[in-house]
């Protein structure tokens, strides 16, 4: 029988009905949930009298051998029912065989946390098996990028506060997927949120954060799908002048996401929205865009583009090009995709 995996919501439940388990591995590239779920185990099993005597935080750089780690979750709690140790920056640890012998029994009464971030241990090791086999183990992967809205949402949701459509795009274009910023962020924009506000607007986010309702790589793309030379000139005009804010790289990654996207679209035999989203992995939403831009782009324009924002790519990072700006190459670039 295949070793149950267990997802974040429900190792965060089980926590909360006071389900412990005896030993928990928190790996992955993603730190978030790693220090969502080590914390609220460090903030919420003991009591402050019991924390005082019964909980232990070690860090990997410090461990110079597991036997530490061994040795400290062998000890009875003093004051309440559990003892809590948490070993942090576990990834750094480098000897962990000798930890089969304490995974073979381990104590009851005490909770061993692993929080082993940035990446997952070899798991054909003997003693990753006999983790797997006895503990909760959850891997924390990152966020792909047509994951981040619906994340967004979903938090915002979370916190009881909506959030307009515009405004996830926004967020997710210029924030990525490194969940601490865009919790962070989002956070800021909840505290910062008028009381009689209803939800996250992009006035909201450009008052706080920074980032243009009007002149950003969305409302670019917007402009070039409607074909709206006057707008989109005014917005490489913006980027030309705001270069820190508004880097040639992002820009130019998002344009080849969405003109190969637009490829995709064209050859597609269902073109229903759910399709569309589905195929694209899209938030549905956003399907109107490509429908919009199907029409102002064929195929066969949408193949060249793909191609000029290569050459666009290139020439940006030196080949071809010894002197033209990156303003200068962002605007040639609209030029051929309006006319």
């Amino acid at each position: 029988m295949a070793k149950q995996e267990f997802t974040y919501d429900q190792i965060l439940s089980d926590l909360q009905r006071k389900n412990y388990s005896p030993v928990y591995f928190l790996m992955g590239e993603e730190p978030y949930y790693i220090d969502v779920i080590s914390d609220y185990i460090q903030k919420n099993v003991l009591d402050e009298t019991e924390k005082e005597f019964d909980l232990t935080v070690l860090y990997g750089k410090d461990v110079a051998d597991i036997s530490i780690v061994i040795n400290a979750a062998k000890r009875y709690p003093m004051m309440g029912t559990y003892q809590v140790l948490i070993v942090k920056e576990a990834q750094l640890i480098k000897d962990w065989d000798n930890l089969v012998h304490y995974l073979s029994n381990p104590l009851k009464s005490t909770i061993l946390v692993f929080c082993y971030k940035y990446g997952t241990p070899d798991k054909r090791k003997k003693w990753f098996q006999e983790i797997n086999k006895i503990a909760t183990v959850y891997e924390s992967v990152k966020l792909r990028d047509y994951e981040v809205g619906s994340w967004i949402t979903k938090y915002c949701r979370s916190r009881n506060v909506q959030i307009e459509e515009k405004a996830v795009a926004m967020l997710s274009e210029f924030l990525g997927t490194d969940l601490n910023k865009l919790v962070n962020e989002v956070d800021k924009l909840i505290l910062t949120k008028p009381s009689e506000a209803h939800s996250i607007t992009p006035e909201l986010i450009e008052k706080n954060i920074g980032i243009s309702k009007d002149f950003n790589v969305f409302e670019l793309q917007v402009a070039l799908v409607n074909k709206d030379v006057l707008k989109a000139n005014r917005i490489v005009r913006y980027f030309a002048e705001n270069k820190k804010a508004n880097p040639m790289v992002l820009t130019l990654s998002q344009l080849f996401k969405f003109f190969s996207d637009l490829m995709i679209y064209h050859y597609l035999s269902d073109k229903s929205q759910g399709a569309v989203a589905s195929e694209l992995r899209i938030n549905p939403y956003f399907v109107k865009d490509y429908q919009k831009a199907a029409q102002s782009f064929g195929a066969w324009k949408t193949m060249n583009i793909i191609s000029w924002i290569r050459e666009t790519d290139a020439r940006y990072k030196g080949i071809d090009n010894p002197s033209t700006d990156e303003g200068e190459l962002l605007k040639e670039l609209v030029f051929k995709i309006l006319h």
